[in-house]
């Protein structure tokens, strides 16, 4: 039986790879994308806003890459499932994917007394459901192959509340304890389960335009580099089984902690 699905998970062709919550091509999402394909992978590069995620798609393939965009919803489970049939299938793009990261997320600074209900919940449904559902088709289509890794991004706001950003940290903290359920339950069924902890100012265009003169405040490496965050998740997919990490953090050195 053991061998029947090693050779089941077998392809004449390297895997592909899947991000979910890619937007802006300086963001972290289009990023981890870049890193995926200059490392042999066809990326699936997946995001709300097809535009968007073709013109990451398209620049990947300029620079010889493999790269398809894929218009996704992650909070609407048709969506990812319709996902993980493209990413599974072994064909010319690839072989079954081997590598997801859930990269979808939201944030905003709302005083608690005025935030609606419906407020609460739609931030709950971009960072923690659609992890979910990223994370349970994951599970569903590696565990037959015995192999995988599922990443996840979280933030500062999965370790603890901020005024201002209680919907925030009650929705990434669940992201981690999903992150942490899926580890326990299918490490040992070979999945690699990693939850990545970004602390610290993206150098990308929405922080940038969300908070200007950042950059000039925080001085040389005070921002988070999108391309070295990407090379910290590949690096992660390499980690040898006997010491796999299910939990790191990453922020510029001069960041407070």
């Amino acid at each position: 039986m053991a061998q029947a699905t090693e050779e089941k998970g077998r392809s004449r062709s390297p895997p592909k790879a899947v991000v979910v919550g890619v937007g802006a091509e300086d963001g972290l999402g289009a990023a981890l994308s870049r890193c995926y394909a200059a490392n042999g992978r066809h990326v699936l590069v997946a995001g709300r806003s097809l535009e968007k995620v073709e013109k990451v798609a398209a620049a990947i393939r300029l620079s010889g890459g493999g790269a398809s965009a894929h218009a996704v919803d992650a909070k609407r489970e048709d969506d990812v499932i319709h996902l993980f049939d493209a990413a599974m299938t072994d064909d010319t793009d690839g072989g079954p994917a081997d590598l997801v990261t859930y990269n979808a997320g939201n944030n905003q600074k709302i005083d608690f007394r005025r935030m609606e209900a419906a407020t609460f919940e739609d931030f709950w449904r971009s960072n923690t459901l659609g992890g979910f559902l990223v994370g349970r088709e994951a599970a569903r289509r590696f565990v037959p192959l015995g192999r995988g890794s599922v990443f996840f991004t979280g933030a500062t706001g999965s370790l603890r509340g901020m005024p201002g950003f209680a919907h925030f940290a009650a929705s990434k903290a669940g992201l981690r304890m999903i992150s942490q359920s899926m580890a326990r339950e299918f490490g040992p069924l070979g999945i690699h389960v990693a939850h990545v902890i970004v602390d610290g100012a993206i150098s990308g265009e929405r922080v940038l335009s969300l908070f200007p003169g950042i950059a000039a405040r925080l001085g040389e490496n005070g921002m988070l580099e999108t391309a070295a965050i990407a090379e910290t998740y590949w690096q992660l997919h390499l980690q040898h089984p006997s010491a796999w990490t299910q939990e790191l953090d990453v922020r510029p050195f001069k960041e407070h902690f």
